[in-house]
């Protein structure tokens, strides 16, 4: 048995605005499925598991997606420029500096440049 990838969701009421942001504003590849619905590649991904202190079965519903940068203040400015809203300004969190963007259809990611060592080598580029 060998995993080959992993696969994410986006539940949005906007998702032709949201697969529109994908595709224009993060500049990412992408193959239409078929009636519009396009599969995006991603950057190189990571992931963590962290603790909760709730049940197992709440916990289930509880995934985080971020987006990781280079340099969050460059990237806040570019996305900016390109129509993102901005939720929540950049902070420290001690694993990295952190902001929430705001996409179509109620989606909010965290965009982040990381402190913490990556278990990934960081490429630049759309959908690299």
């Amino acid at each position: 048995m060998a995993i080959i990838g992993a696969h994410a969701l986006l539940y949005s009421t906007e998702p032709e605005k949201l697969r529109a942001t994908l595709r224009d504003v993060f500049g990412w590849k992408h193959v239409d499925a078929g009636e519009g619905w396009l599969i995006f590649a991603l950057p190189p991904a990571e992931l963590g598991v962290h603790p909760t202190d709730g049940p197992a079965d709440e916990a289930a519903g509880l995934h985080q997606l971020s987006f990781m940068c280079d340099d969050i203040h460059a990237t806040l400015r570019e996305l900016r420029a390109k129509g993102i809203d901005i939720r929540r300004e950049p902070r420290d969190d001690g694993f990295g500096i952190t902001a929430m963007l705001g996409l179509p259809g109620g989606v909010e990611v965290m965009l982040y440049e990381p402190r913490h060592t990556m278990a990934i080598e960081p490429t630049r580029g759309a959908g690299s």
